[in-house]
């Protein structure tokens, strides 16, 4: 499994609930430029219309060498789940609060996967808290660090 791209963000904005793996509908260049890294899903979010999934925002660079046969950068792609996945999705969609986030992109086994995730926004109030838990702890670990390095 080897990651392409990760929203980083997406874990600072949100409280993820559940991980999901999908499938996405790509055409030939969209590969191409993914396998270059040249993709960005800061700013996506998957939407569920009519029975189907579809990831909106995404932002995949044209390939160098496509010419005529390159896409569309910002386009919607079809994301591919099962049916009783999609129908448990909806309702917890319907929920107040709740979206669907893509987490990575990665390639498993010569195909691209998205990791979505079943999330709800945080707070100004809770995204404070994780940063100062974070500060607490990389202190705590430079003092660790530091007394460890004095006794040998």
């Amino acid at each position: 499994m080897k990651t392409l791209v990760v929203n980083k963000k997406a874990r600072f904005l949100y409280e993820i609930i559940e991980n999901i793996e999908a499938g996405i509908v790509l055409q030939g260049t969209e590969v191409k430029a993914l396998r270059m890294g040249r993709v960005n899903i800061k700013d996506s979010y998957a939407v569920i219309r009519e029975g189907e999934v579809f990831l909106i925002k995404m932002h995949i660079s044209p390939y160098e060498q496509g010419n005529i046969y390159n896409h569309d950068p910002e386009r919607e792609r079809k994301l591919l789940l099962h049916r009783q996945e999609i129908k448990r999705l909806t309702g917890k969609v319907v929920e107040k609060g709740m979206t669907l986030v893509p987490l990575k992109i990665y390639l498993k086994n010569g195909r691209v996967k998205l990791e979505l995730g079943l999330a709800r926004g945080k707070s100004t109030v809770d995204r404070r808290k994780d940063i100062a838990r974070r500060d607490e702890q990389r202190i705590m670990e430079r003092e660790f660090k530091q007394k460890t390095k004095f006794k040998m």
